[in-house]
């Protein structure tokens, strides 16, 4: 089991126009700073008024190009060094891409595996430094039922949520102990922004259930939360179906 909720100490977005990171922080903002970490920050008025209006203290937007891995370490320090202590950081950043121009174009494949994966790496491994440094907080990183078996119709993606799921997985064990928890959260198909236009596949959820059991997950310690929940015995078949079989399954 990972540390519980903080009770004091801000909440960090790392991702702040995102739809679930913002329902994350909506539920747990009442009496709290919350720091919004985007691009075009000075464009996250929106953001900032609904998280004012569910009771956040103090609501910040700060610029943050979660690409640039060079200026991760400045930012992060000086962030926690600005608004801290930090009880709840949520990475929240990522792209979907596409995946047929992935196949084509060797770039776009590098784009999403870096945002997914690598800029992941880079601030989820600094965030566990200032973390173990204060002494306690929370990380919650979202990895994807995408990586837990890689699909044909998603693998670039797919792939690089694996890669995230095992550094996380990992990285979650090395906290154990220091006071700092980890909440990994497996979601299946969301219906939102990102998603706009595909069709919904089976045990799909909205981000306000993601939250939800984001949150709780959270009030109880647990370091691992999948998506609707019954997807995580859905993998269990999943992972024992042939790979001949498995190579036509739809997304």
């Amino acid at each position: 089991m990972g540390s519980q909720l903080p009770s004091k100490g801000s909440i960090l977005i790392l991702g702040g126009r995102s739809e679930i990171g913002l329902d994350i922080a909506q539920r747990i903002a009442a009496g709290r700073k919350v720091i919004l970490a985007a691009r075009r920050s000075d464009d996250l008025a929106q953001e900032a008024d609904h998280l004012r209006t569910a009771g956040a203290s103090q609501v910040e937007c700060v610029e943050f190009d979660a690409d640039d891995l060079a200026s991760h370490d400045e930012f992060l320090t000086r962030t926690f060094a600005d608004h801290g202590p930090i009880a709840v950081v949520a990475v929240a950043f990522g792209i979907l891409g596409d995946q047929a121009r992935a196949e084509r174009e060797a770039t776009h494949a590098v784009d999403i595996v870096h945002t997914d994966f690598v800029a992941q790496v880079s601030v989820l491994t600094i965030l566990a430094n200032l973390l173990r440094t204060q002494g306690n907080g929370q990380l919650v990183v979202f990895s994807s039922v995408a990586g837990v078996r890689v699909r044909k119709a998603n693998y670039v993606y797919g792939s690089a949520k694996a890669g995230l799921d095992g550094f996380a997985s990992g990285l979650g064990d090395a906290l154990k102990g220091s006071g700092v928890g980890l909440l990994l959260v497996r979601p299946g198909f969301v219906i939102g922004r990102m998603t706009e236009g595909m069709d919904p596949a089976p045990f799909s959820s909205t981000p306000g259930q993601v939250a939800d059991a984001v949150v709780a997950a959270l009030q109880k310690g647990r370091d691992r939360v999948w998506v609707p929940g019954l997807l995580r015995w859905v993998y269990v078949i999943a992972r024992l179906i042939p790979q001949p079989i498995w190579r036509r399954m739809p997304r």
